[in-house]
């Protein structure tokens, strides 16, 4: 069974970080590219950020350019995003996503940024 689990969502302050984590079982995950999603209440599931296979290039949403950070530990079969300087608008549901011949899709973690 595949099974993908974010873990590290919370309540944070305007301007604070949080790591999430996402680990992966079932699947040969260095061969996999690696993503963040995200969905706010009433909007669109939209990507965050993405990691090819094996640690290959990034890419990111604008909205986060410069503030998250991708990464993965293909030895613990783990996936991150670094988010620093936190925004009350990125407060959403944080989906872990492992993308090759099909799609898997973690249950989320919920991250909310308020004063």
């Amino acid at each position: 069974q595949v099974q993908l689990v974010e873990s590290g969502g919370g309540l944070v302050q305007p301007g604070g970080s949080l790591r999430l984590s996402c680990a992966a079982s079932g699947i040969t995950f260095s061969i996999y590219t690696m993503s963040w999603y995200r969905q706010a209440p009433g909007k669109e599931r939209e990507l965050v950020a993405a990691i090819l296979s094996y640690g290959g290039s990034t890419n990111y949403a604008d909205s986060v350019k410069g503030r998250f950070t991708i990464s993965r530990d293909n030895a613990k079969n783990t996936v991150y995003l670094q988010m620093n300087s936190l925004k009350p608008e990125d407060t959403a549901v944080y989906y872990c996503k492992a993308s090759r011949i099909v799609d898997y899709w973690g249950q989320g973690t919920q991250v909310t940024v308020s004063s």
